[in-house]
């Protein structure tokens, strides 16, 4: 009898704990996936890596072999690298303001470089009344930092704090010392209108990738959006001796620093990366990379395009372009329609929540329903640039494009299915698709405005072919 009491009492112990035991992880499996369901229906952190005249083939997800950029191509492989990735505008400033306010910047007339004379005033830079990404996001519930270089506005009316942005460090110009000290009121580094002692920075690739992780680290409970705009690699040539040492390999000296700014960025992304993990919010983190035009002329390679920073050839406007959201976006894809960076805001926009059909100034278009699948057809069947208000242009139409050269003083047709690297002009043998695409750059530029100014980009235009007709000419001299 004894045994048997025992033995149900030995019973019930052991049911009581088994139940004592099972009652926590249940609950905390519930939590686990309340914390889940609540992580996914979280708006997107969003984060722009903009860097500054990289060649399409400075990455290694894009073929480069001398650069590091273990970093980048591990992001661009945990997402989508968009092959025929394009910019709005071939060169630095302009091209910022479209992708600041997913519209072409032609349309306010922001066709152009700021002059170069000193500080302009509230008149030359993208206007107030139009509406950046920053400002739509805001309205979502977004923390919103600018970070880096801003070139859409010297002039304090039009800096990033009035134009939806909460944070702001880095300088309003076109170009920066990599070591902080300042040339002229619009290269110096502010925060929040204050100007940054040079104390307090040591290699600007460095300071902007510390100051988007300290903003990370504050508001990583909240929604935030960063524009994180490095200068690098756009001159002047300046590397720390560690990036230096990381490009030892590369014998050409010119090369080699110029792959040292490259190395920079891409540490400092791996840093922000892994300030993501830690803080448990990579996977609800859209991270979108490109570059603001194609590579310069000077130690980038922009292979396999022809051309680069300024021209309208594909080596000008294609750049390295990939976004990548574990949360949202399958991993190892490459997307081979064209899209443009006009794109990135209403693909944020909708990702955090917000109606872009309220947004009928933006002329992107939301990418993830083509990213997924969803929706099959080709995101643009048009595409447009301008320079200088006109003197060059390109209308693209699906496969084809024509390009009016400054460089080449014709008119150029290419259909880039069968001719990617524009190698052959066949405008003289298809004359009735010349005068589609013109028809069509006709149509769309009529909604543009005038250069709101000028920059000296035609005279550039004109001086750089006649050194290259010149340089061409020498070899022929010593011609037997």
């Amino acid at each position: 009898m004894k045994s048997l009491l025992k033995k149900a009492f030995l019973c019930s112990i052991t049911f009581y704990f088994l139940n004592c035991n099972d009652a926590p992880k249940e609950s905390a499996l519930a939590t686990k996936q309340n914390e889940t369901s609540t992580k996914h229906n979280k708006k997107p952190n969003i984060i722009i890596v903009l860097t500054d005249d990289q060649g399409w083939a400075d990455v290694g997800f894009n073929g480069a072999t001398d650069i590091p950029t273990d970093n980048l191509d591990r992001l661009a492989n945990q997402g989508v690298i968009f092959s025929n990735g394009y910019v709005s505008h071939p060169y630095c400033s302009p091209s910022r303001a479209g992708i600041l306010t997913g519209r072409y910047q032609a349309r306010f007339g922001h066709d152009c470089n700021m002059p170069y004379q000193g500080e302009n005033d509230n008149t030359v830079g993208t206007p107030l009344s139009e509406k950046m990404i920053s400002e739509a996001l805001k309205e979502q519930g977004y923390k919103t930092a600018a970070i880096g270089k801003w070139h859409v506005g010297d002039h304090p009316d039009l800096h990033p704090n009035a134009q939806g942005f909460d944070h702001w460090f880095g300088f309003a110009g076109g170009g920066m010392n990599f070591w902080g000290i300042p040339k002229s009121p619009i290269n110096k580094i502010v925060r929040n209108g204050k100007d940054v002692s040079q104390d307090e920075l040591s290699y600007l690739t460095d300071d902007f990738t510390e100051e988007a992780i300290n903003f990370i680290t504050k508001e990583k409970d909240n929604p935030f959006f960063i524009y994180l705009a490095y200068n690098a690699p756009h001159a002047p040539d300046h590397a720390t001796e560690q990036y230096l040492e990381n490009t030892k390999h590369i014998e050409y000296g010119g090369r080699s620093v110029y792959a040292a700014m490259v190395n920079g960025v891409d540490i400092g992304v791996g840093k922000i990366d892994s300030t993501l993990i830690a803080n448990g919010i990579k996977d609800n983190t859209i991270i979108a990379f490109l570059s603001d035009n194609g590579g310069r002329k000077e130690h980038a390679d922009n292979r396999p395009n022809r051309g680069h920073k300024g021209m309208i050839f594909e080596g000008g406007i294609k750049v390295p372009f990939f976004i990548s959201w574990p949360a949202g976006i399958k991993s190892n894809q490459t997307y081979n329609n064209p899209i443009i960076s006009l794109d990135l805001f209403p693909t944020f926009l909708n990702a955090a929540g917000g109606n872009i059909n309220n947004e009928p100034q933006l002329e992107g278009v939301n990418l993830l329903p083509y990213i997924e699948g969803k929706n099959t057809n080709r995101p643009h069947e048009k595409l447009f640039w301008r320079s200088v208000g006109g003197f060059e242009y390109a209308a693209r139409i699906n496969d084809y494009k024509l390009y009016k050269s400054a460089y080449k003083g014709k008119t150029l047709l290419f259909d880039l299915k069968n001719d990617p690297l524009e190698r052959n002009d066949i405008a003289q043998s298809n004359p009735e698709i010349v005068s589609k695409l013109e028809k069509a750059y006709v149509e769309w530029n009529s909604k543009n405005l005038d250069p709101g100014w000028v920059d000296p980009h035609p005279e550039n235009v004109i001086k750089e072919e006649q050194r290259l007709q010149e340089t061409r000419k020498k070899s022929l001299n010593n011609k037997r």
